[in-house]
């Protein structure tokens, strides 16, 4: 099991996890559906000893001419080249093609490997031109069968919200996770497979059987921003948006960099609104920008993001489950946890990649009492808003366990510990993480985006200044005896009502946010 899947979702108390199954079978594509592949195929160099690069170039422009003679004297082949943001993933053998291309062509900022760099489970710019009109938002009052077990949706008035509004079929949000099981029942009506893809070894699959969800983290996040009002199982924030499954992250719950990239590419390059991130940049639970390796993963992505951000799409990301305080980092000694941690001191200039990424809409994790999840990172600065992601420790009478149910792909039931069948046969499961918070507030911003509402920057401004103002636990209880996992110090609430470190701007409020 990949401890950072453990970290960004929880399945029972402080150590348990979403335990991985193997590959599903082969399904085939619905009928009516194109499977396609990338335009750029994987070179032949993709054999034993070679990896991937991700190149930066200093100012932007593409790997061309002098460039790519470079690329092949040190003796790499070009897998993927962004122009628009400066960034070429590029496959070597080579063991030192990184200082040999750095020789060869001056305009070359960083190159860096990925094969160490799994992402995992874990000022904002202009919108650019118009896309298509959006179609006016319809209501989706009730509740369809399993409702009556959803008190996060309830936490955040998303049914009073979605009487109103169930959000527009013009809206599509980018669930950059593990893929999305397709064929089930509370998915399937939204699914867009024009829009959807694997980026998983960095280069763009739009064939159906390469984004389908291998793990089950990317169905369950999928759930809650947008599973279908159909009298079958739950319904989520958005019920009539559409989902894009934007497959990153693996079977055993890596997301190397490179499919990062190439994720967020694809979703400025094919209109998607909204993204939501349920992951962090593996090994390194901090990147350090004061290290050559670590500042090309972060630059890249950075540039990535900032990209998509330009061409309109808002950015959530779950804010992690270190129970760490992201604005006063001490030390890391989780990283690389892909092979032996080893302790070492930090600054401010090292941060967790998505959440602290410029723009990107940073959630925690609250509890059915309305408390910072116990495992939630947090900080002052960092954390934008709060969303339910569950909490075993808050167990009431609407939240029997304290976690947040969702959909799961009925072949991969026996990795789920507490699970619910429907009336129907539709599979669905109970976890707890950041990863269950950041898309509610993802299902929330498709709901903004509906309205009319589309530039980024207004989105997380909405969200944000609609939220229920939060004021630091009078009692710490709570969490007593759970310290910070870098720090090792208890965890602490700083700031005041409306403006701390648990909860950002307050909890987020969906029928406020849509002017209810």
């Amino acid at each position: 099991m990949h401890r950072s899947i453990r970290r960004s979702a929880l399945c029972a108390g402080l150590a348990a996890g979403i335990a991985l199954a193997g590959t599903l079978p082969a399904i085939a594509a619905p009928s009516g559906t194109t499977a396609g592949t990338s335009p750029t195929a994987l070179p032949s160099a993709a054999q034993a000893g070679s990896q991937n690069y991700l190149v930066l170039y200093k100012s932007g422009g593409r790997a061309a001419g002098k460039s790519l003679a470079a690329i092949a004297k040190a003796g790499g082949t070009l897998v993927q080249d962004y122009s628009a943001i400066g960034v070429a993933v590029v496959r070597s053998a080579a063991s030192d093609f990184s200082s040999k291309l750095r020789a060869a062509d001056p305009s070359v900022d960083a190159a860096s490997s990925t094969a160490s760099f799994g992402v995992a489970l874990k000022g904002d710019a202009d919108s650019a031109a118009a896309a298509d009109p959006i179609k006016p938002p319809t209501p989706a009052p009730g509740a369809d069968t399993l409702s009556g077990l959803q008190w996060d949706m309830d936490q955040m008035k998303a049914p009073e919200a979605r009487a109103i509004s169930g959000g527009s079929t013009s809206v599509v949000v980018g669930d950059i996770d593990t893929g999305l099981d397709w064929s089930h029942p509370d998915l399937a009506p939204n699914v867009d497979f024009s829009k959807s893809v694997s980026c998983v070894d960095g280069i763009q699959n739009t064939d159906p059987s390469a984004w389908m969800d291998d793990n089950g983290h990317g169905t369950h996040t999928a759930g809650t921003i947008a599973a279908a009002k159909n009298g079958v199982g739950i319904v989520g924030v958005a019920p009539n948006v559409k989902l894009a499954g934007i497959k990153a992250g693996n079977a055993e719950g890596f997301f190397f960099p490179e499919a990062v990239v190439c994720s967020f590419m694809w979703a400025a390059e094919n209109g998607i609104q909204v993204t939501n991130n349920s992951y962090f940049v593996d090994p390194w639970l901090y990147n350090c920008k004061n290290d050559p390796d670590q500042r090309a993963i972060w630059e890249a992505e950075r540039r990535a993001i900032r990209y998509a951000q330009s061409k309109g799409t808002t950015v959530v990301a779950a804010a992690g489950n270190e129970s760490d305080d992201l604005s006063h980092p001490v030390y890391d000694q989780t990283s690389p946890d892909n092979t032996t941690p080893v302790t070492r001191d930090i600054t401010n200039a090292c941060a967790v990649v998505p959440t602290e990424i410029p723009g990107v809409v940073a959630v925690s994790a609250t509890g059915n009492k309305g408390l910072k999840s116990f495992y939630s990172s947090y900080g002052l600065g960092v954390v934008d808003v709060a969303a339910p992601g569950g909490d075993s420790r808050q167990v009431t009478a609407s939240a029997v366990n304290g976690r947040v149910l969702s959909t799961y792909p009925s072949a991969l039931m026996n990795a789920c510990l507490r699970k619910v069948v429907d009336a129907s046969g539709a599979t669905y499961c109970y976890l707890q993480g950041t990863s269950m918070a950041s898309p509610h507030v993802a299902g929330l911003a498709a709901l903004i985006v509906s309205s009319g509402v589309t530039s980024p920057g207004a989105v997380a401004a909405r969200i944000a200044n609609t939220a229920d103002a939060t004021a630091c636990p009078t009692d710490m209880s709570l969490y007593a005896g759970v310290p910070g996992n870098n720090s090792e110090q208890p965890q602490t609430c700083t700031g005041g009502t409306g403006n701390n470190s648990f909860y950002g701007k307050g909890q987020v409020n969906a029928l406020a946010a849509i002017g209810g």
